[in-house]
């Protein structure tokens, strides 16, 4: 009887030693360690390209006009596939062949003015702006205030009020001109 025990007990383990044998056999890549770690490069790559292709910018700030939320040289990330725009936002938008950055302040079928004492009124109402620590002085000769706002347009200013390159500027923007939503800013001074 015990010979009986002892043979099934030996078949038992000889039997989850194969087992474990084809399992192991099994998780073996055909592929060696180089071709696995040239694959996985790869993929990363080509996570990173799409990336950083289509979803996601990255873009120096061009200059001051943004300060001090924003400094000259910060890198900034910015989200491209975001298409809801709301007043606030800071985006990156390309007018005229040149790259600004710039916060919405007016969105389409707001109508947007700047009284004589250099403040800012959309729709009628004055603007509080407790981020801005200057006057909003219009720029002569470019824009005709009231400026009414048609869909998918959007009116952008700078931080920096004074002397700023913004809709007060060059007018309006499209939703076409606006490259993405600032997401991140990457402080890069004394680097």
């Amino acid at each position: 009887m015990k010979e009986v025990i002892n043979l099934a007990q030996n078949k038992k383990q000889t039997d989850n030693i194969n087992d474990k044998k084809q399992k192991n056999e099994k998780k073996k890549s055909p592929m060696n360690p180089i071709q696995i770690f040239l694959l996985n490069f790869l993929t990363v790559i080509t996570v990173l390209w799409l990336l950083f292709g289509y979803v996601v910018g990255v873009i120096n700030a061009p200059n001051s006009d943004m300060s001090p939320n924003i400094k000259s040289s910060d890198l900034l990330l910015y989200y491209k596939l975001y298409k809801n725009y709301r007043a606030q936002d800071v985006v990156v938008l390309v007018k005229n062949d040149t790259t600004y950055v710039g916060r919405i302040v007016a969105v389409g079928g707001d109508s947007v003015d700047i009284s004589d004492s250099e403040r800012l009124i959309v729709n009628g109402n004055m603007v509080s702006e407790p981020n801005i620590f200057g006057d909003t002085p219009r720029f002569e000769g470019f824009v005709q205030y009231p400026v009414q706002l048609g869909d998918n347009e959007y009116f952008i200013l700078c931080d920096s009020r004074g002397g700023s390159e913004d809709s007060r500027y060059y007018g309006t923007v499209s939703a076409d001109d606006i490259r993405g939503k600032v997401i991140s800013i990457v402080r890069r001074s004394n680097l």
